[in-house]
């Protein structure tokens, strides 16, 4: 389903967790899934992903992750400050201790000077704490830009699981 590069990272991801012991949760809204979705086609997934939260809109942010309404319209939902609030929120409301937040703009439309289409922020939290990495994907088509976000989404997963 997803490309070789993909699914060796996400075996990658849950070989470490489980040698470790930790539960993973995604917080996903341009990739609307796609990162659990590598996750949980990888056999042994059951016992390392705890949940998966689909936020694609502002509300979702909000009522399924705690991302304040406040943070979101001084600062835009794509955003450092969402990321990091979407990755906080995905640990405190699941089982997991490690988590990775994604929040862009795939395209083709949506984009703006400020913002454009194919920039994606991206968080992870863990036990050695929370990061973040901006991407500028560029308009690299809306497939493009989420197979990418994937790939950068589990990278840091895994760079939070061995911290």
């Amino acid at each position: 389903m997803f490309p070789d590069d993909i699914d060796s990272l996400a075996r990658e991801v849950i070989r470490a967790a489980t040698a470790r012991g930790l539960k993973v949760a995604t917080a996903e809204s341009c990739t609307g899934g796609l990162v659990s979705g590598a996750l949980t086609g990888v056999a042994g997934s059951s016992a390392v992903v705890d949940r998966g939260f689909v936020t694609y809109s502002n509300a979702a942010k909000a009522d399924l992750l705690g991302v304040p309404g406040a943070l979101i319209e001084s600062h835009g939902a794509v955003s450092e400050p969402v990321a990091r609030a979407m990755a906080e929120g995905a640990v405190a409301r699941s089982a997991a201790r490690v988590s990775v937040a994604v929040t862009g703009i795939a395209g083709p439309g949506g984009g703006s000077p400020d913002k454009p289409v194919g920039l994606v922020h991206f968080a992870a939290a863990g036990p050695a704490g929370l990061i973040h990495v901006e991407r500028r994907f560029g308009d690299i088509g809306r497939e493009g830009v989420r197979l990418a976000s994937v790939r950068v989404a589990l990278t840091l997963l895994l760079n939070r699981i061995a911290a």
